[in-house]
């Protein structure tokens, strides 16, 4: 997996802290549009259903005249022209437009406000609610249909004239539609909503907006194929307009007239999309902020770490040529000695200088103890591998710990060569090492084990190797190195408190 630079690092830790609050804010705002959009579905019901008690009443109170009339004494006697002032007393309070007759079962006027001369009036022309008023002797609201006096669409509220008990005529008001339409314009809440009032056919004879070009047409099919399946409802329905409404309708009981009401959809979601802009657009310059920060940020953090890298490769330059002074004073000062101690100590001045490369490429931030130890014992690996066996758990270790471990590997590993298991095609070597968790540091304990290499004998006088290993262990590390000769072969133990690896 390839490693970020430090500016993309920085750039994804805003985006990430910032992109789920933007992501955050924009559902609580799409959660409030359903939570708004639920309230708006039941206001538009709660709307229609107080439009249809002021349509009943208004119809009541229509019929309630009528039943009034025909409750006349003049109309009882048959008395018309006592009657006709009683009439045009009633229908005077809707205006001019409206007509009161009476009419037999068969559809003859024998009475009318529009004219005293009957015998001249048509048939009525809707005989179905005629026979509706004769058969249920009670009171009856018709359908949208045209009128055979002016020859125009009217609706009827519709009372019995009983005498005796059986209905003799029908009574018949059509009052203005215009009662109607005002209605429905003085309901209606704001300019974002329909209102519509149909017939139980579903025709619509009362709308805002637009009521002359929808007048007489039948419901949009959304809503024209709800009402007849329950008598109310909430619904998602088109327009005749054309526009997406959150709708609502109810039917009256009384005249089996629907009253159907929606406020446009644009209006609903259109918080949204405001609230959804404005979030996205503080969420951007929030986001745009924390990425400029993070941009100047990295760049000053690089300059730093570039400044830092610098300092580090002058320092491994200065060691090196240190190193290679040491190792030309050596050569000039080993020219009498033998070839085995000028060997012995280049090889630590050797590994030495491993520790540094290992720790120079880490930016002396420490390392770990099995890429220390693989470092030291690379010289001893490549006739056989297999012979050096290495286990134990991940242990960072301090720069100073990593010198002082690597000399101390180091002569281990030399004295093995020489004489120990690695001077053998045979021998074998184990390496392990565990932390255990003292007060207050943790220590290290690395064990050496070797076998199968030549008879194990104590050596009459300790080497420099063994005490360079010694004093490491007790000087430089605060700990102990010991050294057992057993039959089987040698084993070192070393033990050590460890640092935090910086």
């Amino acid at each position: 997996m390839p490693k970020f630079t430090l500016p993309v690092r920085l750039a994804l830790l805003v985006a990430g802290t910032t992109l789920p609050l933007i992501v955050f804010a924009v559902g609580l705002a799409y959660y409030n549009y359903h939570q708004d959009r639920s309230d708006a579905t039941r206001r538009v019901l709660e709307t229609v259903r107080s439009m249809r008690l002021v349509l009943d009443a208004e119809v009541q109170r229509m019929t309630g005249g009528l039943q009034v009339l025909a409750l006349s004494d003049s109309l009882r006697s048959g008395d018309f022209d006592s009657f006709r002032r009683m009439a045009e007393g009633f229908i005077s309070q809707y205006g001019k437009d409206s007509i009161l007759l009476l009419a037999d079962r068969s559809g003859r006027q024998v009475f009318s406000t529009v004219t005293a001369d009957t015998a001249s009036l048509p048939r009525r022309n809707n005989h179905e609610i005629v026979e509706r008023v004769f058969a249920s002797k009670t009171p009856q609201y018709s359908d949208l249909f045209v009128g055979s006096t002016k020859n125009r669409p009217i609706v009827t509220v519709e009372v019995p004239v009983l005498r005796n008990g059986e209905v003799v005529y029908t009574l018949s008001f059509s009052p203005p539609l215009d009662i109607f339409q005002r209605l429905v314009e003085q309901q209606r809440p704001d300019d974002q909503w329909t209102v519509s009032l149909l017939d139980t056919k579903g025709i619509v004879f009362a709308r805002t907006p637009n009521p002359a070009e929808t007048f007489g047409k039948q419901a949009s099919p959304s809503l024209y194929d709800a009402m007849f399946r329950a008598p109310e409802a909430a619904l998602h329905t088109i327009s005749l307009d054309g526009i997406a409404l959150a709708s609502a309708y109810t039917r009256s009981r009384l005249t089996g007239w629907t009253i159907a009401a929606g406020v446009a959809e644009s209006s609903l979601i259109a918080p949204l999309w405001r609230n959804i802009a404005i979030t996205s657009l503080i969420g951007g310059v929030l986001l745009l902020t924390g990425l400029t920060f993070a941009v100047r940020m990295a760049t000053t953090i690089a300059r730093g770490e570039m400044l830092h890298n610098l300092l580090i490769e002058e320092l491994n330059h200065r060691v090196k040529n240190t190193l290679a002074l040491m190792q030309a004073i050596a050569v000039q000062t080993f020219r009498s000695a033998s070839r085995d101690e000028r060997t012995k100590f280049e090889g630590r001045l050797g590994a030495l200088a491993e520790a540094h490369n290992l720790l120079s490429q880490e930016k002396w931030q420490g390392s770990e103890l099995k890429d220390v130890i693989g470092r030291v014992l690379q010289p001893f690996l490549p006739s056989a591998p297999e012979r050096i066996r290495m286990a134990g758990p991940v242990v960072p270790l301090s720069p100073r710990l990593a010198v002082v471990l690597s000399m101390i590997v180091h002569e281990i590993a030399t004295n093995a060569a020489k004489y120990g298991a690695l001077s053998s095609d045979t021998g074998r070597v184990t390496l392990d090492w565990e932390v255990t968790a003292e007060m207050p540091k943790p220590r290290l304990r690395l064990i050496w084990t070797e076998a199968g290499g030549p008879p194990v004998t104590a050596p009459v006088q300790r080497g420099f190797g063994s005490r360079l290993i010694e004093r490491s262990a007790r000087d430089q590390l605060g700990g102990e190195a010991t050294v057992d000769f057993l039959p089987r072969g040698v084993v070192y133990t070393v033990s050590c408190s460890l640092d935090e690896a910086r």
